[in-house]
């Protein structure tokens, strides 16, 4: 690629935490950048629903439940959440369950949350990046489909707008390894095998509307048996706000449950995991309302741990918590990597 392609932008395909994180470093970096994302806003997996129902408007995170911090430089940023209001720690009372036993597992390190949720720290690193101006842009609603290399630069090709006029010097994908292969296997065979190599897996969700306060003495706990994974009451974590006397509740069924009934309607999801709650101390189903949703890729067994993959000779790299051992803090050190990595080829 001619030396003019190097004054040209970069590319990050996807919105999550590693892709913000990459266009984060390479703004602060000096280069120009433009997000793409397929949804209408940031966050990927650090993901909350907010709807109205009969009792009023609620919410609840879906996706990534909290983080930790065990990185000195991820504890640095996660203490510039804190400070701007996007990020608060949870205090969370938990307990583990093995199917006849409860016990209360140790909690060596703090759990932080997204506040007032769990997008919030997504939202405000693109703002950060709207308030670079023209040296970075973001597009949503934008589903990349092709990538091409040429002689002064690559292309990108989305369903919604066709070829883009646009010129990159670089492509950086921050999506589910799935989603990457047919992106990077006509162009960087090497890329689309490392990505096909990560087994990512499904994951569902149900989000449940109590009436009144469920008389469970813990705010999440990991269940070892059934169909679930993890119980949370959403609504304990800081900044969550729901109509008075009301709660909300996070079920996450267990990657083995869900991949076996990744099919199953969202009805038939809905009912299960709604009984298996009840069976841990929860309300009955006809008492709540609740809402399903299915995570195609929630998370990679095992994670990959090379941190990123980069060809400097084409120009293209990859990020996500899955090539980083998973979790957010993965996610988030996973596009400083690249981007660092990128800085170096430069």
């Amino acid at each position: 690629m001619s030396s003019d392609a190097d004054a040209l932008p970069i590319a990050v395909i996807g919105a999550g935490l590693a892709g913000l994180s990459c266009a984060q470093a390479l703004l602060r970096a000096g280069h120009t950048v433009h997000v793409f994302d397929k949804a209408r806003g940031p966050s990927g997996r650090m993901s909350t629903r907010r709807a109205e129902d009969a009792h009023g408007p609620w919410q609840c995170d879906h996706g990534a439940q909290y983080f930790t911090a065990r990185n000195a430089a991820f504890r640095t940023e996660v203490a510039r959440w804190q400070q701007a209001g996007v990020a608060a720690l949870w205090d969370a009372r938990l307990a583990s369950f093995d199917g006849s036993t409860w016990s209360t597992p140790e909690t060596p390190l703090e759990r932080f949350v997204g506040a007032p949720r769990m997008t919030s720290p997504a939202a405000w690193l693109v703002q950060g990046l709207q308030q670079a101006g023209e040296r970075a842009q973001t597009q949503w609603q934008t589903t990349v489909q092709r990538l091409e290399r040429q002689a002064d630069g690559w292309t990108i090709t989305s369903a919604e707008h066709g070829l883009h006029a646009q010129r990159y010097s670089a492509v950086l994908l921050a999506v589910p390894a799935p989603q990457a292969v047919p992106l990077l296997q006509p162009v960087a065979v090497a890329g689309a095998a490392v990505a096909a190599s990560a087994r990512m897996r499904g994951s569902w969700a149900v989000m449940v509307r109590c009436p009144a306060p469920v008389p469970l003495p813990w705010d999440g706990a990991f269940i070892n048996d059934g169909p679930l994974r993890w119980v949370a009451r959403d609504s304990s974590k800081p900044g969550r706000t729901v109509p008075p006397g009301m709660e909300t509740w996070l079920l996450h069924a267990s990657p083995e449950w869900s991949e076996a009934h990744i099919e199953d309607s969202a009805d038939t999801v809905t009912a299960t995991l709604l009984a298996a709650f009840a069976a841990l101390g929860g309300p009955a189903a006809h008492l709540v309302q609740a809402t399903a949703h299915r995570w195609r890729y929630a998370d990679t067994e095992p994670a990959l741990t090379q941190g990123h993959w980069w060809d400097a000779t084409a120009c293209v790299g990859m990020c996500g918590d899955w090539l980083n051992g998973g979790k957010v803090e993965g996610a988030w050190l996973s596009g400083q990597s690249l981007a660092h990595q990128l800085q170096q080829a430069r």
